[in-house]
């Protein structure tokens, strides 16, 4: 059964008999299109899907079980006719339509068709990964465990932050990446207390700590890696933060597996991470989803109450940040299997030091 397919067959579930996806990475998604400007509407019998004149080709090539399209320069009034007969409910992707192009699609589509919310749809199906896409992301996990392989060898200490995560993401595009599938995070020694710090000219000094996260984007699938190493011998904080920090990601690996609720594997770590004293230095969530983008569904947080299920691809990253001191977080790519996980990249965990 093709996605769209699958797809049509939740239609009833949100009350619509067709679905407008706009969203672009829901559009690759469920076509395979990778250009910049597209929209399909799936429907039980119906599979459109429209373009514009720069990528109607491309489409020809990439795009297979839609009746393909030529849109006009006032692209989105190819919605005014094309449609079945009859009154319609047409389902769109609200989180992804803002107010104005509500109102433009409103003005465009025949009054008999009702504009129904129906946000998520697309992205509750992607989030349970086909073997295929997590073969993809097992790629991509495994080009930036060479990444941090070559880092390894060229040192840290003496080189600034900024200069570290340029090669970092020149060595992933040398490998074959598209590039980095996020901007790449370089912190050192205070720094390191800032959860998503930007890289910056300072220079990485001996005996602290390095927070490195780093995911390439292969193929159209991302990957997410955090390691934490050392430039030299650490005060004794900063040691027992890992620890910590590398018990609690082990211990919520662990309980990764079909059933259990995001919040109860986020609980895992935080019972841990928060039984040291440290429950102020680990604010954000456990993990989410990685994909074709590299957030999104399933969460690992307080409040995320849906259930793992075998497919599902999440990352594991607890941290303790110190203010004035640094950081650490450890993080893995895993996949849910039937029967546990798999753990994806495969960079060791004991403190690294490298100078």
């Amino acid at each position: 059964m093709s996605r769209a397919d699958r797809v049509a067959e939740r239609l009833a579930e949100r009350g619509v008999d067709l679905l407008l996806v706009v969203d672009l990475v829901n559009l690759r998604y469920l076509t395979g299109f990778t250009g910049s400007n597209g929209m399909a509407v799936v429907g039980r019998d119906l599979r459109r899907f429209v373009t514009d004149f720069r990528y109607i080709e491309q489409a020809a090539a990439q795009v297979e079980g839609f009746d393909r399209e030529l849109g006009p320069q006032d692209f989105i009034t190819a919605l005014g006719d094309g449609w079945p007969p009859g009154e319609l409910r047409l389902g769109f992707e609200d989180d992804h339509v803002s107010v104005r192009r509500h109102a433009r699609l409103r003005d465009v589509v025949p009054e008999r068709i009702e504009l129904v919310p129906a946000g998520g749809l697309v992205e509750e199906l992607r989030a349970v990964k086909e073997p295929g896409e997590i073969e993809r992301i097992r790629a991509a996990a495994a080009l930036a465990d060479a990444v941090y392989g070559t880092l390894h060898e060229q040192g840290l200490t003496g080189r600034t932050e900024r200069e570290v995560a340029v090669a970092l993401e020149h060595e992933m595009r040398r490998l074959g990446a598209e590039g980095p599938s996020f901007a790449s995070i370089v912190a050192s020694a205070e720094r390191g207390a800032f959860p998503h710090a930007v890289p910056t000219d300072a220079v990485i000094p001996a005996d602290a700590l390095v927070t490195l996260d780093i995911g390439a984007l292969l193929d159209g699938y991302c990957s997410d890696c955090t390691r934490t190493w050392a430039t030299g011998e650490l005060p004794d904080d900063l040691a027992a933060a890992y620890a910590l920090v590398r018990r609690a990601q082990q211990e919520a690996l662990d309980a990764v597996r079909p059933g259990p609720a995001g919040r109860e594997v986020d609980a895992v770590a935080r019972r841990i991470i928060d039984g040291a004293g440290h429950a102020e230095h680990f604010g954000h969530g456990l993990g989410h989803g990685v994909g074709l983008e590299i957030h999104e569904a399933p969460r690992l947080s307080r409040t995320a109450e849906a259930p793992l299920v075998a497919g599902h691809v999440v990352t594991v990253e607890p941290g303790v940040y110190l203010p004035g001191r640094g950081g650490v977080r450890i993080e893995d790519l895993v996949a849910v299997t039937a029967d546990g996980h798999e753990v994806l990249n495969g960079l060791p965990k004991a403190l690294r030091t490298v100078h």
